[in-house]
Parts: C-alpha cells; sequence; structure tokens
C-alpha cells in the first residue's frame, strides 16, 4: 500500500512540477509543513541507476598512475585535514536525476573563520553565485555547494538559511554563498527545479571527512562527460617533506566534451567517441566545477595561481573548454594560521608561502585534477532518464584492452 501510494505522489508531483515545484526533502515528500509522506523511491524504476558504482574501479585499479607525487591515504580531498564533502542524490521515478555536493574547508563557522580563495574562469559560460566577492575580497565565508544549472539560486538560498543558523551569526546581514554548477538537463528534468534549499542544507550537515562517494552521486547524478557517464571524482597529492609535506586535494563536477585521453592514451579515437566525429556538429560543449583545497599557507594571489594549473588538467584529458562550456576552479587554504577572523588586529600579520616553492603545488594540483576527472568517469554507471534518454558507462574492460595495447598497464 505504502509503496502504491509512494509511486501515485510521484506521478502527480511530477505531472505538476512546472506548475508547482514539489518539495523533496531527502527521500521525501512534503506535502505541507505538517504532512510528510516518505517515499524511497531509488529503487521503484528499474531504469533507476543502481548502486554498481562500488565494483567499479578507480584509476589506480586498473594499475594507472597519474603524475610523479604520492596520493594521500585516502586519495580524495579529504586528504587535507579538515575538509568534509557531502552528497544528497536526487534520483527519482524516471526524470529527476540530480544532487547537491558540499565542500567544507573546515568544521567551524567558515563566517567567523574565512579562509584565503581564489576563483578562475576556463570559460565562463556558467553561473557561479559569489564570484565577484572573492574576486574582490580573496576569501569565502560559506561551504562551496555545486548542483544544476537552474538550481542555484535555490541552493544559495539554502546556503544562506543555514549560515544565519549558526551559533554566532544572530548579527549577521550578509552572507556570500558560493554555488557552481553544470547542466545535467539531458538525464534530468531540470526546468522542474527539484533540488531544493532544503537539499542545499541537507548536504552541509551531511558532510563528512573520509572517503569520499564518487560517480553518479550528489552534483554528478546526471552529468554527462566525453558522452560516457561523468560525475563526481576525487583525487589528492602530498608533496614530500623535502618539497614542504604539504597536501593538495580535488573534487570535480564533470560534464563536457572532447576527445577523451587517459594518461596519454587516446581512448576516445580508439572507441569511436569523441567530439566533432565524422564531420558531425557536436562541439563537445559542456562544463567543469573544479574545487581544489590545500593545507600550505596560500594568499589570495598565490591560490589564484594554483587554481589557473587545474585547467591544464582538463586539457590533459581531452577538453578544449568550448563555447559552450562552464569551466570553473574555486582554490582555498585550510592552514589555520592564514584564517580570517572578526576580531583580527588592525595590522596583520598572516605568513604565506614563498613564491619559489609553489612549483610542486602547481605540479600536484595538475596531477589530481586529472586523476579526479578519470575517477569520475570510472565510477559512474549507466544511467536512464529524462524522457527516456540513456547515457552508458566508459567500458572499463575495453579501456583496459586499449591501456594494455598502448603500454601503459600489464
Amino acid at each position: 500500500m505504502k509503496r502504491t501510494l509512494c509511486l501515485l505522489l510521484s506521478s502527480i508531483l511530477l505531472t505538476v512540477a512546472s506548475l508547482s515545484r514539489p518539495l523533496l526533502v531527502g527521500s521525501s515528500y512534503v506535502l505541507s509543513d505538517r504532512l510528510t509522506v516518505s517515499c524511497d523511491l531509488r529503487r521503484e524504476s528499474k531504469d533507476a541507476p543502481d548502486d554498481t558504482s562500488a565494483r567499479r574501479p578507480r584509476l589506480r585499479d586498473l594499475g594507472l598512475e597519474v603524475g610523479i607525487f604520492h596520493t594521500g591515504k585516502l586519495n580524495a580531498i579529504t586528504d587535507v585535514a579538515g575538509v568534509r564533502v557531502g552528497h544528497v542524490t536526487l534520483v527519482v521515478a524516471d526524470s529527476i536525476r540530480t544532487g547537491v555536493t558540499a565542500v567544507l574547508p573546515h568544521d567551524g563557522n567558515l563566517f567567523q573563520e574565512k579562509v584565503p580563495a581564489a576563483i578562475v574562469v576556463g570559460n565562463g559560460f556558467g553561473k557561479l553565485v559569489g564570484s565577484t566577492q572573492v574576486e574582490e575580497l580573496g576569501q569565502i565565508e560559506t561551504p562551496v555547494l555545486l548542483t544544476n544549472t537552474l538550481s542555484v539560486w535555490d541552493v544559495a538560498d539554502g546556503v544562506v538559511d543555514y549560515m544565519l543558523g549558526l551559533p554566532g551569526n544572530e548579527n549577521v546581514r550578509s552572507i556570500n554563498p558560493i554555488v557552481g554548477e553544470t547542466n545535467d538537463g539531458g538525464l534530468n528534468d531540470i526546468r522542474g527545479r527539484h533540488v531544493t534549499r532544503l537539499h542545499a542544507a541537507e548536504a552541509i550537515r551531511n558532510a563528512k571527512s573520509g572517503a569520499v562517494a564518487e560517480g553518479c552521486v550528489g552534483a554528478g547524478t546526471g552529468t554527462v562527460c566525453f558522452g560516457w557517464k561523468g560525475g563526481i571524482g576525487t583525487s589528492s597529492r602530498v608533496l614530500p617533506s623535502s618539497l614542504g609535506g604539504f597536501t593538495v586535494g580535488v573534487i570535480v563536477q564533470t560534464n563536457y566534451g572532447g576527445v577523451l585521453d587517459i594518461a596519454g592514451v587516446p581512448i576516445g579515437k580508439e572507441l569511436g567517441r569523441f567530439s566533432y566525429r565524422n564531420e558531425v556538429k557536436n562541439p563537445g560543449d559542456g562544463s567543469c566545477m573544479i574545487v581544489v583545497a590545500t593545507d600550505a599557507p596560500l594568499n589570495s594571489g598565490q591560490l589564484k595561481r594554483l587554481a589557473r594549473r587545474a585547467t591544464l588538467a582538463l586539457g590533459r584529458t581531452g577538453s578544449s573548454m568550448s563555447h559552450g562550456s562552464g569551466d570553473y576552479v574555486i582554490a582555498f587554504s585550510t592552514a589555520r594560521d592564514v584564517r580570517i577572523h572578526p576580531d583580527d588586529q588592525r595590522i596583520q600579520l598572516i605568513p604565506r608561502l614563498r613564491e619559489d616553492d609553489l612549483s610542486p603545488l602547481f605540479q600536484a594540483v595538475i596531477e589530481s585534477t586529472e586523476e579526479a576527472v578519470y575517477n569520475s568517469l570510472l565510477k559512474a554507471t549507466t544511467t536512464k532518464g529524462y524522457h527516456g534518454t540513456e547515457v552508458e558507462t566508459l567500458p572499463v574492460e575495453k579501456v583496459r584492452e586499449i591501456l594494455r595495447k598502448y603500454g601503459r598497464v600489464k
């Protein structure tokens, strides 16, 4: 009976979405302030993505390594101490394939303990809420959230709600939320704007340290990359002690096109799936959001230099950052000594790394970003969504064969 009721409610709410947007909270429908019907519909449709991601490999499980530096323990952005990640994934009926992902620089009150930050635009065909204040002040004061194109404003509302509700922020009258996006309208009923402010706050509250879920989760639930299913991916690098011992971590939301290369191997060409193939008009449009964290004591100018190098990794994977692509990098430092507090002295003496010591971090962020992209593809699963659109997963065994052919793995 409950299952029948849930499916009936799902059908009704999706039908009237264009007139009255349903408010989804996790896996519940909020019909009014006092009536909530809990409906976990992740398995109600045989076409909904399943949980086979856990059985799919990451890049290093294929025996392939990118770059020269070692990864952190988890090979994730959470290897940077204090960083936490949270997802809310919306997979409902046959049409909703979307979500939201939150990245928190530390577990304190970010408005009272701001962190230095910078934003770099590779190609600006996108929406990145809050970028101008980061550009002006070189700091962020909220978690960084990622979602779909038409939900950035609702998610921004959720970030503001969350921040205003924190103890110590009772007298705060201005909040600058940071929300980025990619367009998942191929697999998701994007016009329904199903991600709400409550989902944003839930993603922040869900954020945790430790292993990070990848593939079709959170903001990566409905994304497409190089013609295959994209999603969320992450990776990290730890510099040797002789180079400072700092950690760089990256998380990506991949939703772009081009000609896929994996560690220099032309996977897209070999599999016959790439932009401009057979003169078909396919410009490889799409977007990629990149969030970079480091524990190195960097100021905003140095973080901008670091963020700029992350875009080099997109080129390594086969992206040309085409006309219709929104490619953004948000970088921040978690070092305690560089945080900005309301009660700081008028004359501030804030430490920072020597410019001459930045180059190893540049190498580390390129390696981390490149591997994070590959992980997003490898961990994603075949997804069927809006109007019956189906996007296949990157075929792992065929990729293995091609890597062997080019002598990259045994």
